[in-house]
């Protein structure tokens, strides 16, 4: 009987071990290639005359005859108001940009790009041999593209024991 009491109170005295265990395993690959872009800004036809002792039939800017064409200059007639009295005469016509026809995009290359005042263009990346893989195993193996591309690869395991 002292046996089994002994037996007993041990048995009482164990506790159940209550741990988890949680192995997570996570791998992934970005393959990136940027695009190409072009911004553009349009530029209006400007005309400007200034000056002293000069009589004018002023010039100016001519309306275009489309909504695509830019204005052009239509040029004034100057003459000295007072022969061999100093004079002073400025004329300036900047040619403003017109739309061209439209560009096109063909496998993420502009062909041809607009011809603006004002242009920011940026070539786009080429994928080239661009690859990635990751085995099971957290081996990865990463190829490098072309210009404009970039590849990333992360392999993470994780254990918790509580």
């Amino acid at each position: 009987m002292k046996k089994a009491l002994i037996a007993f109170g041990m048995l009482l005295m164990a506790a159940p071990a209550h741990a988890d265990l949680t192995h997570k395993i996570s791998s992934s690959v970005q393959l990136t290639v940027d695009a190409s872009a072009s911004q553009a800004t349009r530029l209006g036809s400007t005309y400007s005359v200034s000056g002293n002792n000069v009589s004018a039939t002023l010039g100016g800017l001519t309306a275009p005859a489309s909504a695509t064409a830019a204005a052009t200059m239509n040029s004034g007639t100057y003459t000295q108001t007072t022969d061999g009295s100093a004079f002073s005469f400025s004329e300036s016509f900047n040619s403003g940009d017109a739309i061209p026809t439209g560009t096109t995009v063909s496998s993420g290359v502009v062909g041809t790009l607009p011809a603006f005042g004002s242009v920011t263009t940026t070539a786009g990346g080429v994928a080239g041999s661009l690859a990635g893989t990751i085995d099971s195993a957290g081996t990865m193996s990463l190829t490098a593209g072309g210009a404009g591309t970039s590849a990333t690869g992360q392999f993470v395991s994780e254990i918790t024991i509580k």
